[in-house]
C-alpha cells in the first residue's frame, strides 16, 4: 500500500511539473502582434504571405528545428544585413524593447508560426 502511495504521489508531482511548464511556456500572440506591430515588424513581414521581405510562416518553417531561439534574438537585436524580396539589401532593424519577456513572447510566436 505503501509504495502505491508514493507511485500514486509521485505521478502527481510529475503532472503537475508538466503542466506548470506547459502553462508557463504559454505565448501570448495578442501582446506578441503588438509588439510585431509597434517594433514595425509588420511593415516588411506578413505572418503567412511575403512582403517586402520573408513571411514570419517562412522564416519559423526554415528556421524549425535550428536553435530557432538565438538565431532569431540575434537577428531581431543585432541588425545584421538581410535580402529583400527584390533582390536588394539592407540592414534589419533592431527591437528597440529591452524586455525579455517580450522578446522572448514575440521569439515563442514567430516559432509559432511554422508548419
Amino acid at each position: 500500500m505503501k509504495s502505491k502511495t508514493i507511485a500514486t504521489s509521485l505521478l502527481l508531482a510529475l503532472g503537475s511539473l508538466f503542466y506548470s511548464s506547459i502553462a508557463s511556456s504559454a505565448v501570448d500572440a495578442d501582446a506578441a502582434q503588438a509588439l510585431a506591430k509597434k517594433e514595425g515588424c509588420l511593415k516588411c513581414h506578413g505572418i503567412d504571405k511575403p512582403k517586402e521581405a520573408k513571411s514570419f510562416k517562412e522564416i519559423a518553417s526554415k528556421l524549425k528545428g535550428k536553435d530557432a531561439d538565438a538565431k532569431l534574438l540575434e537577428h531581431l537585436t543585432t541588425g545584421p544585413k538581410v535580402k529583400l524580396q527584390d533582390g536588394s539589401e539592407e540592414d534589419h532593424k533592431m527591437l528597440k524593447t529591452k524586455d525579455k519577456a517580450e522578446i522572448d513572447n514575440l521569439i515563442a510566436w514567430l516559432r509559432a508560426q511554422a508548419k
